[in-house]
């Protein structure tokens, strides 16, 4: 993923009101990131612990997407629909998204399953486990890593139709 500054980060929001958008409290390591590593920037609001925010390429420029997180719990343990990691290294929750536009104002949203806070990008660069001898475990890597970006860019895609 490309550098991002602060402002970039800021307008991407595509389901945010002004005022939403100013509040944002990005990430307390925003400015030691390792862009390198990530597919999109993920993390939750230190003022507002139900809320997150996902920043990430779509469609050759950058978009941003706050979600809520909705309370409730499941029978079984949930897979993240992003990263979709077998291993459930960390806890998955369902978060919710307003739609950009008229849709959003509306009322409509998006929902999925995610990553509570947002490790996909390193789940995917784990190496995956030996399915069988023989298997290439980085061609396994890269093909993880190339699915999370299309997961993103779907749902990404699927907020912003409401605009």
């Amino acid at each position: 993923m490309l550098p991002l500054t602060e402002n970039d980060v800021r307008e991407s929001f595509i389901n945010a009101s002004r005022r939403e958008r100013a509040a944002v409290t990005l990430p307390e390591n925003f400015g030691n990131l390792d862009w390198d590593a990530l597919d999109f920037l993920g993390w939750r609001d230190a003022k507002l612990p139900a809320v997150g925010y996902v920043v990430g390429p779509v469609g050759g420029g950058v978009m941003g997407i706050m979600l809520r997180e909705v309370d409730g719990k499941t029978r079984s343990r949930p897979q993240c629909s992003w990263c979709e990691d077998v291993l459930l290294p960390n806890d998955v929750v369902y978060f919710n998204a307003k739609r950009a536009g008229t849709a959003g104002r509306n009322g409509n949203t998006v929902g999925t399953l995610a990553c509570a806070n947002f490790e996909c990008s390193a789940n995917a660069r784990r190496l995956p486990p030996l399915p069988y001898p023989g298997f290439d475990l980085e061609s396994g890597r890269q093909r993880r890593i190339a699915e999370l970006r299309g997961n993103f860019v779907g749902f990404a895609q699927r907020v912003g139709d409401g605009a």
